[in-house]
């Protein structure tokens, strides 16, 4: 963990001041490129050292087998695993035949810096070979969001000292060797080169390698292309081989004199096209790219970030860490949606090996709700793709005896791909959490034709898997028995209150939906009484609730189980899961995650104000917070109950979790939902935005150490700026007609905003909530600011 500040502060840049080769592989995922369709790891461009080589494909995978000690009827056989595929990031440079390699001579300066507004990231370096010869080097680095396939290097050698021979060798290198990332030698020997050759092609100034999967079968082309700009004389040569593609450039410059190359690459993959096609796919990319050229590529990028950040960008006063991290963690998450285009958000977006890449319900529960006010359009996409898998999910759920759809845990392409059904098969909540995705942005954006397109069918679909998991008593109460919430230390247990709150909105929103969309209804099957079946289900929904202390129970008997020993657990047994049984943790009062306090937050409407609060403190005794999604949910809640500076620093773990590698494992890519949860965080916790019912509210209130809050929303086509200061707040309207009119509540009270005038109303001052709530011991936020200044 790093506990000081990583980088420095900066509003709109992560930099890296100097080179750390024992964190090279945290920086790699910090500095990862991405548009949701090619992601490039931020590896030094000559490739070595490395912490872990990374480029990938979104959805390109090789199927791998599932371990199991014992087997059982209904556990997923084979499970997905995304594919380093052929990395074009290589440009190594010689000096006078010395290798530049940072681990030998001297590096006299070394930089990288992220840039946010411009999409790229640009490294400058100093370096004296050991042979005394000294070059200056310049690239810039960018994966493009305006051209899919396209990602280019402009890459820059200055001489220094004296007459140097420069050899600058640019590859394409596949199947490149990785660090072991499983202990199963199944599934070591399946990713071990999973790439097969098709095909090598060399050009005069490029080259091109196709190759397929071995098992999931599908095919990936990578193609590069050069354009190279020196003072004098040069040559230019390719050569191929199955796995690698190499163009070497050689030179003689004098002092003061630069190289310039500008690396043009471009990648494609399918399941269905011919290997002619994907080879003319990948070629026609780079036709597009330089016919742009790389000045074009730019700024093509920062137009398109620039018309992101209007409506996307926070603005925080107070606390630049939190400042230059909700920024950071706003571009990552752009990156992994953005041309994702009907393919998976993954965990870790296209930044790193993490989780397999594969895509959780936190997708959904954290990621889409923020591009649904930012980014819509990713969002149609991501809700798209969940469709195009419903097939594999109604097979599913026939497998479980269940009718619907059976969405699973984890997965790149559908199927389901955990080996541990207590937290696989058994968190059903995935359902409903897809299903107020859909909810939440047809809500934000009036697209209700995306309903039509296949909305209504996965609506449905959830709502009869609701339907057959769960059973009416004989007191007529609805129960939902055997699942698994979001805390993954209360598995397998009855009536999970977020799972029942968040079914039992699915059931009404589908039932809704039927009764507008008739035509479309009929077609799926549904009949007027399958629909009230929905609907009376939703409405005996059981909640369980504890009198005696009073407080509801995350799932039925939750108050009644053991305490967890958490005076005896030492730090060093933290996270609990790698050193405790699940046996002894499912049947503790210890929670993971964030989970009936989730449910307070996405369905408050379903809880009074005294509930949250006397919720809020019990659970924050038993949280430990071993998955980085609770932070910013933690976050939100505090705010909410009147304890903003407790939400202050829970903020500040949420957004710093990757700047500051709280949990020792950006090194696998970042952590997309916390980093989605540092705008949650402001947003909906100092901010109080909330969208219940369809309506748009806040109930905004910063903590003493905010000056000010700025951000904007979409909402019904419409941009609604929200300006929080700490005595009042501005809700204002831009890019509309002087005719429209957003109604919202702010603190309870109506406020319809135009156009034509910003509003400006009070907040009223803070109800007094007690004493600062207690954690377990031990479990204390991470990151807390100085006492003075709180």
């Amino acid at each position: 963990m790093i506990r000081e500040r990583a980088y420095p502060v900066e509003p709109w840049h992560v930099r890296e001041t100097r080179l750390d080769v024992d964190v090279l592989a945290q920086a790699e995922s910090v500095f990862a490129l991405s548009n949701g369709h090619v992601g490039l790891r931020g590896n030094l461009d000559e490739g070595e050292p490395h912490g872990l080589p990374g480029t990938y494909l979104n959805s390109f995978y090789e199927l791998r087998p599932l371990p199991y000690a014992e087997a059982g009827f209904g556990f997923p056989e084979s499970g997905q695993t995304l594919v380093n595929v052929t990395n074009g990031k290589l440009i190594r440079l010689l000096v006078d035949d010395e290798p530049l390699d940072v681990r030998y001579g001297e590096l006299l300066a070394h930089e990288r810096v992220l840039d946010l507004r411009a999409g790229t990231l640009h490294r400058e370096l100093h370096w004296r070979s050991p042979a005394g010869r000294e070059v200056k080097v310049r690239s810039t680095r960018l994966v493009s969001f305006t051209q899919r396939s396209v990602a280019a290097i402009n890459y820059e050698v200055e001489a220094v000292d004296g007459p140097l021979r420069l050899i600058i060798q640019s590859e394409l290198v596949a199947n490149e060797t990785l660090p072991a990332q499983s202990r199963d030698p199944r599934v070591a020997a399946v990713l071990e080169s999973p790439l097969q050759a098709e095909e090598e092609l060399t050009t005069d100034d490029g080259g091109l390698l196709i190759h397929r999967t071995k098992v999931s079968g599908l095919r990936a082309a990578a193609a590069m292309e050069h354009e190279v700009y020196a003072p004098a004389r040069k040559t230019i040569e390719s050569e191929g081989y199955e796995d690698w593609v190499r163009t070497t450039i050689a030179c003689v410059l004098k002092p003061g004199e630069t190289l310039r190359v500008v690396k043009y690459l471009s990648y494609g993959w399918s399941s269905r096209r011919s290997l002619p096609a994907l080879r003319d796919q990948v070629g026609a990319a780079l036709a597009g790219a330089r016919l742009d050229g790389w000045d074009g590529l730019r700024r093509e990028q920062r137009q398109y970030l620039d018309e992101f950040w209007d409506t996307a960008d926070v603005v925080v006063e107070g606390d630049p860490e939190i400042q230059q991290a909700v920024r950071f963690g706003m571009f990552h998450v752009l990156q992994a949606g953005a041309r994702a285009e009907r393919r998976p958000i993954s965990a870790k977006g296209l930044t790193g090996p993490g989780y397999d890449g594969h895509a959780f319900w936190d997708t959904e529960m954290f990621v889409l709700p923020v591009l649904t006010y930012t980014h819509p359009t990713a969002v149609r996409d991501a809700l798209q793709w969940r469709h195009s898998t419903l097939a594999a999910a109604q097979e599913r759920a026939q497998t479980l005896n269940l009718e619907g759809a059976a969405f699973p845990w984890r997965t790149i392409e559908g199927p389901e791909s955990s080996a541990y059904w207590p937290a696989g098969t058994a968190a059903f909540h995935i359902a409903a959490d897809i299903a107020d995705a859909l909810r939440r942005y047809v809500q934000v954006t009036g697209d209700v034709e995306l309903i039509r397109e296949g909305g209504l069918e996965l609506l449905v679909e959830t709502a009869r898997l609701w339907r057959s998991l769960g059973h009416h008593d004989r007191h007529g109460q609805f129960h939902i028995d055997g699942v698994t919430g979001p805390d993954e230390y209360t598995a397998v247990k009855n009536d999970n209150i977020y799972t029942n709150l968040m079914a039992q909105r699915n059931l009404v929103t589908a039932a809704d939906a039927v009764l507008r969309f008739r035509d479309e209804a009929v077609h799926l099957g549904v009949t007027d009484e399958e629909a009230a079946a929905w609907r009376d289900a939703a409405a005996s929904m059981h909640i369980p609730y504890d009198e005696e202390i009073d407080v509801h129970e995350q799932v039925e008997g939750f108050t009644r189980l053991q305490e967890w020993d958490f005076e005896g657990t030492p730090p060093e047994k933290y996270p609990l899961l790698l050193h405790y049984p699940y046996f002894d943790l499912y049947r503790k009062q210890v929670v993971k995650q964030a989970d009936l306090v989730l449910a307070m937050h996405w369905r408050g409407d379903a809880f009074t104000p005294e509930q949250k609060l006397r919720n809020f403190l019990y659970y924050e005794r038993r949280t430990v917070r071993d998955s980085s999604l609770s932070a910013c949910t933690q976050a939100v809640l505090a705010a909410e109950v009147g304890h903003p500076e407790l939400a202050h620093v829970y903020l500040r773990e949420a957004a710093l979790m990757d700047l500051h590698d709280l949990n020792e494992n950006t090194r696998d890519g970042v952590h997309m939902a916390s980093l989605a949860g540092a705008w949650i965080a402001l947003v909906a916790g100092f901010g109080g935005l909330r969208d219940h019912d369809g309506n748009l509210s806040f109930a905004p209130r910063l903590s003493s150490r905010l000056g000010r809050l700025e951000f904007s929303l979409r909402w019904r086509g419409l941009r609604l700026r929200v300006d929080v200061r700490p005595e009042q707040t501005t809700y204002a309207l831009r890019h509309g007609d002087p005719g429209d009119v957003l109604e919202l509540r702010h603190h309870g009270e109506l406020v319809r905003v135009t156009c034509a005038e910003p509003v400006t109303m009070p907040i009223p001052p803070a109800e007094v909530s007690g004493p600062p709530p207690e954690q377990a011991p031990g479990r204390a936020p991470l990151l807390r600011l100085p006492e003075n200044e709180l």
